[in-house]
């Protein structure tokens, strides 16, 4: 089953913190401190080409790499989220010394002002234009070190690995690394990059409600936003209520107090059932919802959804209109004609921030989503197939190692994906490259050890705020990649994939203690 977890409770606070964890971070904040002025200075990248040979180079930055997002980098990579993860980090690189912070999400009776992100010090260290960390794990102790771990019998047959310098690109341990393995939710950080590259961090979804010229006939056209909200609009999400509040205005405005309302779905096509079927851990694949379908009050996780998200994101609306004075038809299927008069709109928090969501959460509908609107950036049909050919298209481009991959759907849930340890890795390496400051997202979005998304209880030892990674789960499937900062400040990207598991909470955990061994190594 996916791991999701609610977006406002996986906000966890810093009294949750191990106090094992505290004397290490404090030790890496300190020595961050002399680097920590120079990370403005953005540098030459230094790009390697991506070969065949033993070590794969892969394009990364030789000054920054991601997590650091320095002043240049910040505005490129969007805006602060508002959870706090990034604002923290950025408060960390102003004032190592501070001690309060954003809030992340608090219980009722929490500290008002807890600390920054546990995860900032450390990984700041190793980020600095000029840094006086030592050279890279040497692989052969690398190998020596995570072979056993990986030779558990827990992870099943054939589970494969790659290790990778941000900073050189260089990979440092492989292990059936271009095997072209199931890689369930860790698909995710592929659908990041390629909607990334394909429309900017900074582009929004747009939900419309438009007149037809001479008629009374409402549309509501859907724009792909999965995130739109039936609630109170806050955090900047996109409002079905702002949207009634503007449509009703703007109809009064023209002396229109009845209407026939219609819905839009026509910018996705192909169908709308997953090749899963019906399942709790997402919605219809389809252009226009609120809520996610969800017939809860919930904001993530597994759950009933509604059997027509269109139709209800439509009834809701015009309950809506009706309540601001504007007397709406039940709702029907149409299409705007481009005649149609644009009466008001509202537009999602801009792409990096529904990345960022996406895989903090591991959301399954916002993934969709993206592998979807990636395939309209980029000319090809918005259904399974066209997605699947638009991403692939989009990594082939970025010069990412693709074979044996396949991306047929966008959330990870569909068995038939293939992805390899080599390209994972990849991935992360390309999103920490200066050059590419647009898919930051991919790598300030991915969970905290022992903080945050689905990470938020695993790693609760020394490991805790230092490992980053996004996870995987089906059954029989257990995977993880990300980032992790090693013993002497190091950034390193890490893939690991188990097929054919058959203890999925024994996995995990052979999972999770290599992370946790690749972040204590000084590997020499």
């Amino acid at each position: 089953m996916p791991e999701l977890r609610p977006w406002r409770a996986a906000r966890p606070h810093v009294v949750r913190i191990a106090d094992a964890v505290r004397p290490r971070l404090a030790r890496a904040a300190a020595a961050a401190k002399p680097r920590v002025a120079r990370l403005a200075q953005v540098g030459k990248p230094q790009v390697a080409r991506v070969t065949r040979s033993k070590t794969w180079q892969y394009t990364a930055g030789a000054t920054t790499a991601g997590l650091a997002l320095a002043a240049g980098v910040v505005t490129a990579a969007g805006p602060w989220d508002s959870a706090g993860q990034r604002t923290a980090e950025r408060d960390r690189a102003v004032a190592l010394g501070r001690t309060g912070g954003t809030d992340h999400g608090r219980a009722p009776g929490a500290p008002a002002q807890p600390r920054p992100a546990p995860s900032a010090g450390p990984v700041l260290t190793s980020l600095g234009g000029v840094s006086t960390v030592k050279s890279a794990p040497d692989g052969r102790a690398l190998a020596k070190t995570l072979t056993p771990l990986l030779k558990d019998p827990e992870l099943g047959p054939r589970p494969a690995a790659a290790v990778v310098d941000v900073t050189t690109g260089r990979r440092l341990f492989g292990t059936g690394s271009d095997a072209a393995l199931v890689p369930a939710s860790t698909t995710k950080i592929a659908t990041a990059v390629a909607a990334l590259s394909a429309m900017g961090a900074d582009h929004r979804l747009t939900t419309r409600a438009a007149l037809e010229p001479d008629t009374k006939e409402v549309v509501l056209v859907g724009g792909g936003d999965p995130t739109l909200t039936a609630r109170e609009a806050s955090d900047g999400w996109a409002s079905l209520r702002t949207l009634a509040d503007k449509t009703a205005a703007a109809l009064a405005q023209r002396g229109i107090r009845d209407v026939t309302l219609s819905y839009d779905t026509t910018r996705y096509a192909g169908t709308q059932q997953h090749p899963i079927g019906v399942n709790p851990n997402l919605a219809l694949v389809s252009p226009l919802m609120v809520d996610e379908g969800r017939t809860d009050d919930s904001a993530s996780g597994p759950v009933t959804r509604v059997t027509d998200p269109a139709a209800d994101a439509a009834r809701r609306f015009g309950d809506l209109l009706k309540s601001r004075g504007i007397k709406a038809t039940a709702p029907g299927p149409s299409k705007a004609t481009t005649r149609a008069n644009t009466l008001a709109t509202v537009a999602s928090p801009p792409l990096s921030t529904l990345v960022e969501r996406m895989l903090t959460n591991s959301d399954n509908d916002i993934a969709e989503a993206l592998a979807r609107q990636t395939a309209i950036a980029t000319g090809h049909p918005a259904d399974f197939a066209g997605a699947d050919r638009a991403i692939n298209a989009r990594l082939r481009k970025l010069g990412l190692p693709l074979k044996g991959a396949a991306f047929k759907d966008g959330s990870g849930l569909n068995r038939a994906d293939r992805l390899t340890a080599d390209l994972l890795t990849a991935l992360l390496a390309k999103a920490a490259d200066p050059a590419h400051p647009e898919l930051r997202p991919a790598l300030t979005g991915l969970p905290v050890a022992g903080f945050t998304g689905t990470l938020t209880t695993r790693y609760t030892d020394g490991a805790a705020g230092v490992v980053r990674a996004k996870t995987g789960t089906l059954t029989g499937v257990n995977t993880l990649a990300g980032t992790v900062v090693d013993q002497d400040g190091r950034l390193l990207a890490f893939a690991f994939m188990a097929n054919d598991t058959r203890n999925p909470a024994a996995a995990q955990k052979a999972l999770d203690k290599a992370a946790t061994t690749l972040a204590a190594c000084g590997c020499r």
